[in-house]
């Protein structure tokens, strides 16, 4: 699975361009005053203004799996990088041969860089932000896990990823380039210990099994399925 495009929400929009420009290094595709769009790697990201709602996601940033440090250095100079268990920065997930470190975007979103080493994806080229390959995970929040699940797995065939097995508040569905992470609401983000899981709009445009898909989170932890 490879997620296209993912549209999210923002409570400001020229910050969050500054961000992602100064930060990421991602150049803007399109910016008005309610919209801004970057493209990163293979999957178009695109922020729409909210009302105030301060929606807080969880999503990651695949980069190749021989840069991991690299691009924690290139990050660390710009930005706080957080803790997963002090005085460790960079979290080791073994059963899904990657590790990963994470940090605040402007909005307070949960931004994870992750190298899976299960994929051929090294490269010499020095980190910046045209090195990242793609949002390959993205948080969506259901009072019940299960149900989404099995709502997904009927109208796309999502089934769960290979090396996370399925626990009762915690799935993991898709494939190793592109997951959706299931979690129940106010569980906290990890590695946080107070941000709770929130659902929120959320549009994803995502290829598997050869075709292209729409998915779309509504208000009150609905999805519109397309």
């Amino acid at each position: 699975m490879k997620i296209l495009e993912l549209e999210l929400l923002s409570d400001d929009i020229p910050k969050t361009e500054i961000f992602y420009n100064r930060v990421l290094g991602l150049e803007t595709l399109y910016c008005d005053s309610s919209t801004v769009s970057f493209q990163v790697g293979i999957t178009k990201l695109t922020f729409h203004v909210s009302q105030n709602e301060k929606p807080v996601y969880h999503f990651a940033f695949d980069v190749p799996n021989n840069k991991l440090l690299e691009a924690f250095s290139w990050i660390e100079d710009k930005t706080e990088i957080m803790y997963v268990v002090p005085p460790d920065k960079i979290a080791d997930f073994y059963n899904w041969n990657a590790k990963s470190f994470y940090f605040y975007d402007n909005n307070r979103n949960i931004i994870e860089f992750i190298a899976r080493y299960d994929l051929n994806n090294a490269t010499e080229k020095p980190f910046d932000g045209k090195s990242i390959i793609s949002v390959s995970e993205i948080g969506l929040v259901s009072i019940n896990v299960n149900e989404q699940c099995d709502e997904l797995f009927e109208t796309y065939g999502l089934t769960p990823y290979s090396k996370q097995p399925k626990l009762p508040k915690f799935i993991v569905l898709g494939t190793v380039t592109g997951l959706f992470i299931l979690v129940e609401e106010n569980r906290n983000w990890y590695p946080t210990t107070d941000k709770k899981s929130k659902s929120f709009w959320t549009k994803i445009l995502f290829s598997y099994k050869g075709e292209n898909k729409v998915l779309e989170v509504l208000e009150g932890n609905k999805s519109k399925l397309l």
